[in-house]
């Protein structure tokens, strides 16, 4: 890497970590978000390349609940490059499901948008894949000092993307990053169950998706601010 280079991935890196992951001064903490789940209605969601919402997701003491296998994966209607995006979630005990971001609206959405696993790291099959579990960028980065919550309280999300630079937080911690850009993340992929797939993790903006892994998940407070190109909130 050249020093040019060099200088800009480490103002990138520190732009992220003190802008744009929690060390915003108290009274901008509110500046630019909007909420992308009301509590009490569907709207601003449909099922992936439809136009309408499964009736298996539904809204269930303010929160989005998957109440059934088979209501497929969902999409928000609106898209975003670099954002700020923050969620409750929780599932049932064993449960599994997962976070797109940057999401192209054509099934299966897993094999073009990067995924924050949701799991039981308890009791889920997939704990026993350490990049599989609670936090991690699905099946490429294993997180790192992840702390879930009991299965019946929720967890507290949060994905910071600017660019090509991606972070992982969970209850406060974050717990992965990733460089689009970079070497490392091209040898990750090919490494892992996207090798091969060429639209995988391409597209710079899209939809922020919720997976139907077959268990009952409960998102609730939903709420993304747009990035500018200095990661800073736009207003």
């Amino acid at each position: 890497m050249s020093g040019m280079r060099a200088h800009a991935a480490a103002l990138i890196a520190a732009v992220l970590s003190a802008g744009c992951a929690g060390a915003l001064p108290p009274e901008k903490e509110t500046v630019g978000w909007q909420s992308l789940f009301d509590g009490r209605t569907t709207q601003g969601w449909r099922n992936v390349a439809g136009t309408t919402l499964d009736p298996r997701w539904q809204v269930v003491d303010g929160a989005l609940v998957l109440t059934a296998p088979g209501g497929g994966d969902i999409v928000s209607v609106g898209t975003f490059a670099d954002f700020e995006l923050e969620l409750e979630w929780r599932l049932a005990p064993g449960g599994n499901s997962g976070l797109f971001y940057r999401a192209i609206d054509a099934e299966p959405v897993w094999m073009r948008a990067v995924e924050f696993q949701l799991l039981d790291d308890q009791r889920a099959e997939d704990r026993f894949i350490a990049s599989h579990r609670a936090g991690a960028v699905y099946d490429l980065v294993v997180p790192e000092g992840a702390t879930l919550r009991p299965a019946d309280e929720y967890n507290l999300a949060r994905v910071v993307a600017c660019g090509a630079r991606v972070e992982h937080w969970l209850n406060g911690v974050r717990v992965a990053a990733y460089d689009l850009d970079s070497d490392d993340w091209r040898r990750r992929v090919a490494a892992s169950k996207f090798a091969g797939q060429a639209d995988f993790a391409m597209a710079r903006r899209g939809h922020i998706g919720l997976q139907d892994h077959g268990d009952v998940v409960n998102v609730r407070n939903i709420r993304i601010r747009v990035l500018g190109a200095d990661c800073a909130p736009v207003h």
